[in-house]
């Protein structure tokens, strides 16, 4: 974190990197002005989403630059493998991430396929945050890709907003896109609307009006069940949303979800910038290329899985009462089991027993397309050490 004022022009801490100088006030050369019309200084909290474009297939087109300009997909090779990220050309032909790498195929056959390099996309991601923590005091890391910064009390955040995609980009060579909002949500919204290389700053009002006609299904946290509930009950866009009572959203969805659905749709969102986020648990999964049938065929693989899961709990110093697996069969139903045990603990020898026994107990009769393994209410200590920074918020969910 750099020391210092902040530079007048736009409230970045210390020296402004990009414009290379922090002028006296009155002396800037940026004019003073509000976020599309409304003053920020008017906002309780003024947070920004930070969202890099495209990130995997970026990070391969810097290693790959002759693949510029061309349909490019991140994806495994496996029968049942999905698309990681597009890039924008071959979203043109409908592949997006989550999409089955053989449809992709289909859809671009003159697509270029990559396989992921996870470890390789840690890294620099490791150095996007880097990058946004030489700028803000205040960062909210959620992904390899994406983050929450605190904006409040600059005095013009959204030229400090420019500042930190400015720097972002200087220092990695990667686009991103950032909103900017009142709250977490307007901010996510904003970022995600004006992609790629977007930069999109808006009041609550501002979003209610600008998405009022789109379906609920765009903000996070609304998927597509809730959404076809919505229309069966003639609330198809966010401004019907919205304005519907929170005793009818509850009679609905129940009195904590369905109230909640219309504070979405309406903007409304209290949650904090959170600098510290601690995972409560940690899982190792597996999706076969083909199902697995019985006992004999699957215990194996749930021998590796937690052998993988416990060593990286050791290594992190981490530990849970409360040990799971997941079983997802051929029919896609999936099914879950765990047992909490008196200590913490994240010692294979302990971990795999209990592990085992809910597998064999569970004992499914029909073919397994995916199994895990989980360790869950995981303590910041193990054995008298303190855990060490862990990078779990970089980490992909397995």
């Amino acid at each position: 974190m750099l020391t210092g004022g902040r530079c007048h022009a736009c409230g970045i801490v210390g020296r402004c990197k990009v414009q290379g100088g922090s002028w006296p006030r009155g002396d800037s050369p940026y004019p003073t002005r509000t976020l599309r019309g409304v003053s920020a200084a008017g906002w309780v909290h003024c947070y920004a989403h930070l969202d890099m474009d495209a990130f995997y297939v970026s990070v391969e087109l810097q290693r790959r630059p002759e693949l510029r300009g061309t349909p490019v997909v991140v994806a495994g090779n496996g029968p049942r493998a999905v698309v990681t990220t597009a890039s924008y050309e071959a979203r043109e032909f409908g592949v997006f991430s989550a999409t089955p790498a053989s449809r992709a195929r289909r859809l671009c056959p003159d697509a270029v396929f990559v396989a992921p390099d996870f470890d390789h996309y840690r890294d620099r991601s490791r150095e996007v945050m880097a990058a946004l923590r030489e700028q803000v005091e205040r960062v909210e890391i959620v992904g390899l890709d994406e983050a929450y910064l605190d904006l409040t009390g600059f005095e013009r955040p959204k030229a400090a907003g420019r500042q930190i995609k400015a720097a972002v980009t200087a220092r990695t060579g990667l686009a991103c896109s950032i909103g900017i909002g009142p709250n977490k949500l307007v901010a996510k919204v904003a970022s995600d609307a004006d992609k790629p290389d977007g930069f999109l700053a808006l009041s609550a009002g501002e979003a209610r009006a600008r998405f009022s006609r789109h379906s609920p299904g765009l903000l996070p946290g609304i998927g597509p069940k809730s959404v076809e509930r919505l229309e069966a009950r003639g609330v198809d866009t966010m401004a019907a949303l919205g304005a519907t009572p929170d005793e009818r959203l509850a009679g609905w969805f129940g009195a904590r979800v369905g109230p909640h659905l219309g504070r979405l749709a309406r903007f409304e969102d209290e949650r904090p910038v959170e600098t510290e986020r601690v995972r409560k648990s940690e899982s190792r999964e597996t999706t076969f290329d083909t199902d697995l049938r019985g006992l004999a065929a699957l215990e194996p693989v749930l021998e590796r899985l937690t052998a993988q899961l416990c060593e990286d709990l050791e290594r992190h110093g981490r530990s849970g009462r409360t040990i799971g697996i997941k079983i997802r069969l051929d029919d896609f139903s999936t099914h879950t089991r765990a047992r909490s045990v008196p200590a913490a603990t994240g010692a294979l020898e302990v971990v795999l027993p209990v592990a085992r026994d809910l597998l064999r107990t569970l004992d499914p009769k029909r073919p397994v397309r995916l199994l895990g393994v989980r360790v869950a209410g995981l303590d910041a200590h193990r054995a008298g050490r303190a855990a060490r920074s862990e990078d779990g918020q970089l980490a992909l969910a397995l």
